[in-house]
């Protein structure tokens, strides 16, 4: 090798190969970054130095964690760099022959690629411990909490105001009442594993490009579970659970309003590996009333009356959500027009306030007359004149007249 011949130049901070042969002129500059350069660190940095920029890099590019493009092959960039670096013979071979000492066509070494790990998440759990996001293999034995449970009840407009006490049935995961949760025929303890030591892991070396490595990984023969069973529970079939049907007991509270979801703490699926139990969530619908309405806590009432009561004013019972209640419409009352019996609407969750009663009236114009009908009507209009003139008294009301011609009659 003629390593007068190959002489390291340096433009403008940067570090150039240069290759001069006896029998060819020309100058041929390498198209690969300077390894010194992709990490940022000088040629005199230290080992430490190098390796606390290494991972630096490696954090910020690693595809795992940087998703935008070229990300991948910086980080590929990076690696190799480090690779090199970080091992003091390349190292050297690389400061004198640059890279044509490290590429495997001179004495150096060529560097390794990734053909030693089963991708990027294994290099970064590798150097870096576990922080890669796919690297966080959780446990199979580890205790996980349950599944939560979603059931609809329907219950009537009045329920729905007052509170009621309501029967759910369902199905649910539980424990095997056969083995105990034991998934063991007859609730004998599983074995433990052998090839784990019952721990659910196994530890697995390997060599890599940055030295040798030692992950844990679960135990493919107990599945990470720790214990074998060999003799399975023939009612959950080894599985420690079963499906069964319950059926549980759900308070209403008074003013629940549609689509309310209850939440019953710990009544969802049963937890695994000793995890606490889900919740079960009941969605309540309320079925719509035959005569009143809801807004919000007050409860609105539509109040038919005739002619005669709403120019003369009347007593009226008024059903409400509590039975019948005495209302006094006064005379002159308008089609429309609306009323407010206080404190007879829906109560206040968790409070003793309660919303009022709206009571809206209408006025119904008779469609079907019987003949005294249409006769005092008759006089009630003439009674009334031309009142589009603007000559008669404008102290005497339409139904003041009304009034008067029935008083008359």
């Amino acid at each position: 090798m003629r390593s007068s011949q190959v002489p390291l130049k340096f433009r403008d901070g940067r570090r150039d190969l240069e290759a001069d042969d006896p029998t060819d002129n020309s100058t041929m500059t390498t198209s690969k970054r300077d390894y010194y350069d992709v990490l940022g660190v000088p040629q005199s940095a230290s080992d430490e130095a190098i390796k606390k920029a290494f991972r630096k890099l490696a954090m910020e590019f690693h595809p795992d964690r940087n998703r935008r493009q070229g990300a991948e092959d910086k980080f590929k960039e990076i690696n190799e760099a480090y690779q090199v670096l970080s091992d003091s013979e390349r190292r050297g071979a690389y400061d004198r022959f640059g890279h044509a000492g490290v590429t495997g066509n001179g004495n150096g070494k060529g560097f390794e690629g990734f053909e030693n790990f089963g991708g990027f998440g294994d290099i970064f759990e590798a150097f870096f411990g576990g922080f890669a996001g796919n690297s966080a293999r959780g446990r199979p034995n580890a205790a996980r909490r349950g599944t939560d449970l979603q059931y609809s009840m329907t219950v009537a407009f009045d329920e729905a105001v007052f509170g009621v006490d309501k029967d759910v049935e369902l199905q649910r995961t539980e424990t095997c009442r056969s083995c105990n949760g034991s998934g063991s025929k007859n609730g004998a303890m599983p074995e433990g594993c052998s090839n784990c030591g019952g721990v659910g892991e196994v530890r697995r070396a390997h060599q890599s490009v940055f030295g040798q490595f030692v992950q844990v990984v679960p135990c493919n023969v107990c599945r990470g579970e720790g214990s074998i069973i060999t003799d399975p529970c023939r009612q959950c079939r080894g599985s420690g659970r079963e499906r069964r049907e319950r059926k549980l007991e759900v308070s209403i509270p008074g003013g629940i309003e549609e689509g309310t979801q209850v939440r019953l703490r710990g009544e969802g699926e049963q937890g695994i590996n000793g995890g606490p139990p889900g919740d079960l969530y009941v969605v309540v619908h309320i079925k719509p009333h035959e005569i009143f309405r809801r807004e919000g806590n007050d409860i609105i009432y539509t109040l038919p009356l005739n002619v005669a009561q709403a120019a003369l004013g009347a007593k009226v019972m008024i059903p409400t959500l509590k039975g019948e209640a005495e209302m006094v419409i006064p005379g002159a009352t308008q089609s429309g027009q609306s009323f407010r019996l206080k404190g007879k609407g829906v109560p206040y969750l968790r409070s003793k306030r309660r919303g009022d009663q709206i009571v809206n009236v209408f006025v119904n114009t008779p469609s079907d007359l019987t003949d005294e009908q249409q006769g005092l009507f008759q006089k009630l209009a003439e009674s009334f004149g031309d009142d589009t003139k603007a000559d008669h008294p404008p102290d005497k009301s339409i139904f003041t007249k009304i009034k008067d011609a029935f008083v008359n009659e």
